[in-house]
Parts: structure tokens; C-alpha cells; sequence
């Protein structure tokens, strides 16, 4: 690849908000969902409902995210024993993709960095940052972290920063 080849792919790859590192994608700016509010009328009562086309995994990750909303953030939360009082960020993510049948046991953040596939899933996209994890379920944010005011694992429609997140997503999804 000649220089004038590469840097047409550096600007290509900078405009669409993007920087690969090997068969990692890191993302430069907020996260954008294709989240349909119309999904979800009883949002502010924590519950989301996912479409009506959603492969069963991503029906069963949307019931087990509705269970965590009510919960608090508890640092190791969901680690030594997977139904817990509270959830920590890879607890939450790891709760909710064994729900789906797409892990066995939990993981901690670190871990998604090499989790499923890499960059943004067509149904759920994890974002695996330096101490912190969280996911997109068709489109919503699922965090402990980020804009809101609520602890604990919540559905977040707002959109938040992913500076140095690494994106994945479960291979088919």
C-alpha cells in the first residue's frame, strides 16, 4: 500500500469515528444507538422491550437487563456467585449475556477486550474501556456508568463518551 493509499484509509477510517488497532475497533466519539423509543413505553419504569424481530438472545438479554434495574452498583457484584444484590459493570454485562446463552459464568472488564467479534454487533455491542464495561441491546444502553442520575445497572438512552472503548460484539449478533 503505497503513502498516499494509507492515508486516504487513515482519513476514511478518522471520519467515521473509528481507529483500529490489529482486529480491534476503538471508538473517537459518543456512542450512537439506533435505539426506536417506541420499543420501550415503560422506559421510565426500567423496563425496555426489545423488537418484535429480535433473535430470542436478545429477547432473553432484554428480560435479564429488566431484573438488574432496581438493583445497586456493588463493586465485584455478580463475580462470586452469579444472582447477586447488586451488580458492578462486568457483573451486569456478564449477567446479562449468560441470560442470552452467550457466556458461561461471568467475565471482568478487561476480559470483553477479546470478547466475541470485533467492532459493533448488529443486535448487542459491548464497549470494553480501562476499568469499564458496558453494552447496547438493539440499540440501548445498558451501564452502571455515564449520564443519569441512578446507581446501579440502568437502561441509559442518553448517549455518553467512548473514548478508548474497545468494541465487540457475540459472533452472530
Amino acid at each position: 500500500m503505497n503513502r498516499s493509499s494509507s492515508l486516504f484509509l487513515a482519513l476514511v477510517t478518522l471520519s467515521a469515528g473509528l481507529v483500529s488497532c490489529s482486529d480491534q475497533v476503538t471508538t473517537r466519539q459518543p456512542v450512537s444507538y439506533r435505539y426506536d423509543p417506541g420499543y420501550s413505553p415503560d422506559l421510565a419504569n426500567g423496563r425496555a422491550f426489545p423488537p418484535s424481530n429480535a433473535p430470542d438472545a436478545v429477547k432473553h438479554a432484554f428480560a435479564a437487563a429488566n431484573r438488574l434495574q432496581r438493583l445497586p452498583y456493588k463493586w465485584g457484584g455478580g463475580h462470586a456467585q452469579l444472582v447477586d444484590y447488586g451488580y458492578d459493570c462486568s457483573g451486569s454485562v456478564s449477567y446479562v449475556l449468560r441470560a442470552a446463552g452467550l457466556i458461561d459464568g461471568s467475565m471482568e472488564s478487561r476480559e470483553y477486550w477479546n470478547y466475541g467479534a470485533p467492532g459493533p454487533g448488529r443486535w448487542i455491542t459491548i464497549y470494553a474501556g480501562r476499568g469499564h464495561v458496558f453494552m447496547t441491546v438493539a440499540g440501548l444502553r445498558l451501564d452502571t456508568g455515564g449520564s443519569g442520575a441512578r446507581s446501579g445497572p440502568r437502561w441509559k438512552p442518553e448517549s455518553r463518551q467512548a473514548d478508548g472503548y474497545v468494541m465487540r460484539h457475540p459472533v452472530g449478533y
